[in-house]
């Protein structure tokens, strides 16, 4: 069977280290990650907010290791591993799916240029992790 856990982990601890990027102050990629409404940020998120979704980013990335047995599972309690790694595959399909207005393969602003980048990355990226994290999740002991 094909082991997705290490690509996937990968995948996940990558997009942890933008976030922790961001959260020390840099910008590069910053704007265009952001949903918009005539032109401006739906919202600004701060140095604590970047820094929980960097820490969950790494969370799953360390879930998915232990789940698959690549990483020493006594570091995480066992049902945090049983489960987290199934919340972590729904989660990103839900981000996949959306908010139906401006996230997700169904919203229905589609003109600023958060959207057309989640239309290309951002959300094929968030369906790709959720599938190979269920995946996972499903065919790992």
């Amino acid at each position: 069977m094909i082991d997705l856990s290490v690509p996937v982990a990968s995948g996940f601890a990558l997009l942890s280290a933008l976030h922790l990027y961001w959260a020390a102050g840099g910008r590069a990629g910053a704007v265009a990650a952001l949903p918009e409404r005539n032109g401006a940020p739906l919202f600004q998120p701060g140095f604590a907010s970047t820094l929980v979704v960097a820490g969950l980013l790494a969370s799953a990335a360390l879930l998915v290791l232990a789940h698959a047995g690549r990483w020493p599972a006594a570091v995480l309690p066992g049902w945090m591993v049983r489960l987290g790694v199934p919340v972590a595959a729904v989660a990103l399909l839900a981000r996949s799916i959306g908010d139906f207005r401006y996230v997700g393969f169904f919203k229905t602003v589609c003109d600023t240029r958060f959207a057309r980048l989640d239309t290309r990355l951002y959300s094929p990226l968030a369906l790709l992790l959720g599938v190979a994290t269920g995946f996972v999740a499903w065919s790992t002991p």
